[in-house]
């Protein structure tokens, strides 16, 4: 695997076999309080499928946390909308920066994925609604609702600066910028109380008219007996995602 810096974000990534490239970037992410280092099967996976796969530390994460990690749990569960929703939105405008560097690092051509792991996932649904570069998408144990109502945790209260993040990333209150149609999956635990399965059905419900004439592209999975942690089978699905909505056949202009 290769890492470099880019405009300050960390980036790692590992290329496909030469004989298995399909002109894809696939970008994955770690759940809170995890690394691009964490997401190397995922990163290797992908690349058996022939996708270019790459993974970035989220902004206060990894190579880029500003205290240890024991300090940065205790900070943002202390306190989660006010210190998650800024490193949400502020990964996620990461995302479109890292996707201009790899244009001319990679030269691919195709469409991208992104995908992740709980906030992970949360960053890429928010990046697929900032940059149509992004044609699918597979989100586990995430929401498009930052709000999350109905979670077991104690949501706290948001600043200024939070609140802004919040405006300008949540998707759900920004569901104009999904009229491109990207090919959108959640994969649900159908016990997580951390993260309520709800928020993706009304997302996906909110855009069904914008998916009318491709509501395929739009689907939620609910896990039975799975609570907040990413099964197996999620992954097989997210795969399967991927390999079916970047094979360039299935964009939506």
């Amino acid at each position: 695997m290769f890492e470099e810096q880019v405009d300050g974000i960390p980036v790692l990534w590992q290329n496909p076999e030469p004989n298995l490239d399909r002109d894809c970037l696939v970008i994955w992410l770690a759940g809170f309080g995890g690394t691009k280092e964490s997401c190397k099967p995922q990163l290797r996976d992908l690349a058996g499928l022939g996708f270019t796969a790459l993974s970035i530390d989220a902004w206060q994460h990894g190579a880029r946390r500003i205290e240890s990690e024991e300090e940065l749990r205790e900070r943002v569960r202390g306190n989660i909308r006010r210190w998650l929703w800024p490193v949400l939105h502020r990964t996620a405008r990461d995302v479109v920066a890292v996707l201009d560097w790899s244009e001319n690092r990679f030269g691919l051509r195709g469409p991208a994925g992104m995908g992740g792991i709980s906030m992970g996932g949360d960053i890429a649904v928010a990046a697929a609604g900032m940059d149509k570069r992004i044609a699918a998408v597979s989100a586990a144990i995430a929401t498009p609702d930052w709000l999350r109502p109905g979670s077991c945790e104690p949501p706290g209260r948001p600043d200024a600066c939070a609140w802004n993040a919040y405006r300008e990333g949540n998707p759900l209150s920004n569901l104009d910028r999904y009229a491109h149609c990207p090919a959108m999956a959640f994969e649900c635990g159908d016990d997580d109380r951390q993260v309520p399965p709800d928020g993706a059905e009304r997302f996906c419900t909110a855009l069904a008219q914008t998916y009318r004439a491709c509501p395929e592209r739009l689907r939620v999975t609910r896990h039975a007996d799975v609570a907040h942690r990413f099964a197996d089978a999620m992954w097989l699905a997210t795969l399967d995602w991927f390999d079916r909505h970047l094979n360039g056949a299935d964009g939506i202009a």
